[in-house]
């Protein structure tokens, strides 16, 4: 091992300390060895290093930074290389701040749009998330720093995400879930990795040895550290022991008892611990900055998430021309988000942004004919406005509310005052073009009273001046969906199983996630996978297929420059694996001037004919027939072609009787048998057992059956609390937090204030033995107060206590 010297030089109780944090967001030092600490911060779109008191739900404000487009919104612009040099301003204003690791990018599939946490997340499909991913952790780590991509795995729900069990075959946990992390890490090498707080299968995420070690670490080469998510180490020692480095936050010293414990009893091999820390300080030394920090230029990342959010806008109906907006045309601002723009999501990735844009103040520098502004609030006003001007500009979309860390969506409509508004606006004015805000898919019955139609997603700081270059034409949109629109909720494929039960979230779709599902099955959608206007067209023409991959022409037959998205997909009929009609396996984003032709080409790679074979326990390649379509979306077919590929392996793995609907497609129903015999074994129930005694990975919520009165009145007390922020639209991310929380986060969250002692003597309260639990509870609070010094003195001393072994 490399820092196999040096390790020998610590107590075990140094050891120990090294995998789990110091405090909240930094890890421990041990100065007489010169090992320093490091500082992890929150980052998918703008660093979040807290001034103040540290949480991990974005209630305290961070230093100023900035706000970039989310990830939902860059993965519109299909620009790896636009991902690489946002990832390196991220970086650059980590170094000047201090920061080792910056928590992002998120890569989790967007299985539903109804996942509360979506606007953090690339896309529904793995090949794309992954691309984008590694363009981001390149640029990150490039600046010397590391990048921690997140959450894996499986992690798509944000209800009980902390015990929820990601019931999955495994299959589709290979091609779907695990691809993009794959890519990812493959291509883009990141330094750390960071743990779901889900269950894949009845094991918790940052103790799964299959994923963690088998996977990540032998197939894919991993050399990083894992670190868990905040409060999302359920046992430390299994974490540890299956390859889990870094535990967070700090737990007072509790965590690293447990560890020490289980070397002394021989639970677990110190050889495997000393390996732990060699990672980890590989790791450490790797991204030290000091010497290397130097002021960020602010004005330059302005710039850069501005042409990011230039480059991510959908232009996604333009009838009769309406955009770009003409000079001698009368112009009217309606929507309040115009004045108070929605440009990023609630939770752990808020960001304090060093300077925020909005449109009343941007269009002021634009050669429009302004005439007015209205926030909506009184709609006579409003149409007032509308009726005095050549077209309305009417801003609207999700509210914080709406979608949030911490709280899945309930429908995909907009506000309902939004429509309202809309509705009245139409009677007055024809040219309307509405300007959407949100970081997730919206459902649209309301889309025939516009005219244009233009989605910003959640844009970042400079999101204002990006979409009034897009609407005057200053730039030409050539942002693509990275998701599909359905028309409504239940058209999803997994309308039926979202969010799940109680206990788990059953993957019955299997492979049948957005574009997949919905191209298969014919099932019509308001835009599809891919799906992006342009002010000017393009013409495909002259493929040819090789096994090297694919060549093409691509022409831009009007008169102004731009953008075009050009995308690969592949797909094979078969009787022997069941899949999906086609899917996305490369893609390009092509510049050319009014009237340019280009040559593309895309290559095959590794994932191109792959499926993951659940007889050899790997993936394999299929022999037979491939139809090859180059398109401008999943439903926009421009070239097609085919090749024929020798397999790698000839078997019949899915019998076509037997799994009917998987073959067709038709998911929305599988029954009890065909999901038991995909995923190989029983189904586990999803309902929690309420006539047994709550536990320490029981949730808050689950007091709702608990068998101490007070438990239950407090529990009513904490719903009814939970509910009324939620009505009130202002979801309260701490209450929710607390509500969804199991016992354990009671020890994990609070900083070594609360230890395992501690959390089972409430629990014995809470199972209806209140007199014996406060006994129990005052005494551990008393004995945590001595563990905790001696565990001090022992790292202070740890010198002493050697000489004294010697």
């Amino acid at each position: 091992m490399k820092y196999q010297e040096l390790i020998d030089k610590m107590t075990i109780d140094e050891k120990v300390s090294l995998l789990s944090g110091k405090d909240f967001w930094q890890t421990k030092s041990i100065d007489r060895l010169n090992i320093p600490s490091m500082f992890l911060a929150d980052g998918p779109h703008g660093l979040r290093k807290q001034a103040a008191d540290a949480d991990h739900l974005g209630l305290n404000a961070g230093i100023a930074a900035t706000c970039f487009p989310t990830s939902a919104t860059i993965a519109n612009s299909w620009d790896i290389t636009l991902g690489e040099r946002l990832g390196s301003a991220l970086g650059q204003e980590a170094l000047s701040e201090g920061v080792n690791i910056i928590l992002g990018p998120g890569l989790n599939i967007k299985r539903s749009p109804l996942c509360g946490r979506n606007f953090e997340y690339f896309s529904e499909d793995p090949y794309l998330s992954g691309k984008m991913a590694s363009g981001y952790i390149k640029g990150i780590q490039k600046e010397g720093i590391a990048a921690c991509p997140k959450h894996f795995v499986a992690n798509n729900q944000e209800l009980f995400r902390m015990i929820n069990d990601s019931v999955i075959d495994k299959r589709t946990l290979y091609e779907i879930y695990l691809t993009g992390f794959e890519i990812a890490v493959k291509e883009g090498n990141p330094k750390a990795i960071m743990s779901a707080y889900n269950k894949i299968n009845g094991t918790y995420a940052n103790e799964h040895k299959e994923l963690l070690n088998d996977v990540l670490v032998e197939d894919w080469g991993f050399k990083g550290i894992v670190v868990s998510d905040w409060g999302g180490s359920n046992e430390h020692i299994d974490g540890v022991a299956s390859g889990s480095h870094l535990e967070m936050p700090s737990t007072g010293g509790d965590s690293d008892r447990e560890l020490l414990c289980a070397v002394k009893d021989g639970l677990l091999d110190e050889a495997l611990l000393d390996k732990r820390v060699n990672e980890y300080l590989e790791v450490l030394f790797e991204i030290q900055i000091e010497g290397k920090q130097r002021k960020a230029n602010f004005d330059l990342h302005h710039n850069i998430a501005r042409e990011a959010a230039e480059a991510s806008i959908v232009l996604l109906k333009n009838d009769a021309q309406i955009l770009p907006l003409k000079r001698d045309q009368k112009v009217g601002i309606i929507g309040s988000f115009a004045d108070k723009p929605r440009y990023q999501g609630a939770g752990s990735s808020l960001v304090n942004p060093a300077r925020l844009e909005n449109t009343l103040d941007e269009i002021k520098n634009r050669d429009l004919t302004f005439v007015g502004y209205e926030s909506g609030d009184d709609i006579l006003r409003a149409k007032t406005l509308a009726s005095s001007v050549d077209v309305v500009l009417l801003y609207l979309g999700l509210d914080d509310a709406s979608e949030t860390e911490g709280l899945d969506r309930s429908h995909l409509n907009l506000i309902e005052k939004q429509i309202e508004l809309l509705d009245n606006l139409s009677l007055e004015n024809k040219n309307i073009v509405v300007i959407l805000s949100g970081g997730s898919a919206i459902q649209m019955p309301w889309l025939d009273k516009c005219k244009g139609l233009i989605h910003g997603y959640l844009s970042g700081q400079a999101g204002a001046s990006a979409m009034l270059n897009i609407l005057t034409g200053k730039v030409n949109p050539s942002g693509k969906l990275a998701e599909t629109y359905p028309l409504e909720l239940c058209d999803t494929p997994v309308y039926n199983y979202y969010p799940g039960k109680e206990k788990s979230s059953e993957y019955r779709e299997a492979l049948y996630v957005g574009y997949r599902y919905y191209d298969t099955g014919s099932v019509d959608v308001l835009f599809p996978f891919g799906f992006g206007l342009s002010y000017t067209t393009f013409e495909y023409s002259n493929l040819e297929v090789s096994r090297e991959g694919v060549v093409f022409a691509i022409t831009n037959m009007g008169t102004i420059d731009g953008s075009e998205i050009v995308q690969l997909y592949i797909g094979k009929e078969s009787k022997n694996v069941f899949r999906p009609k086609k899917e996305l396996k490369g893609f390009k984003k092509i510049f050319l001037k009014a009237g340019e032709s280009k040559e593309v080409s895309i290559d095959f790679d590794d994932k191109s004919f792959r499926y993951f074979d659940i007889e050899s326990n790997q993936f394999e390649v299929e022999s037979g027939d491939y139809k090859i379509y180059i398109a401008a979306s999943s439903t926009d077919i421009r070239l097609e072609g085919g090749i024929v590929i020798d397999g790698t392996k000839e078997s019949v793995v899915y019998d076509p009787i037997k799994y009917k609907k998987y073959y067709l497609g038709d998911i929305k129903k599988v029954d009890d048998d065909e999901f038991s015999s995909l995923l190989g074994h029983d189904i586990p129930t999803p309902y929690w057992d309420r006539d047994r005694d709550l536990d320490r990975n029981d949730a808050i919520a689950q007091m709702v059956y608990a068998k101490s009165g007070f438990a239950r009145l407090i529990h009513r007390f904490l719903r009814f609390l939970k509910d009324r922020s939620i009505k009130k639209g202002k979801p309260d991310l701490n209450l929710l937090f607390i509500y969804h929380v199991p016992f354990r986060g009671i020890e994990k969250m609070m900083g070594g204030v609360v230890n395992k002692q501690m959390v089972n003597a409430l629990l014995i309260i809470v199972n209806g033995h209140f007199f014996k639990g406060c006994r129990l509870f005052i005494k551990g609070f008393f004995n945590l107060k001595k563990l905790n010094k001696d565990t001090k003195e022992k790292l202070v001393h740890a010198e002493e206590y050697i000489k004294e072994s010697k």
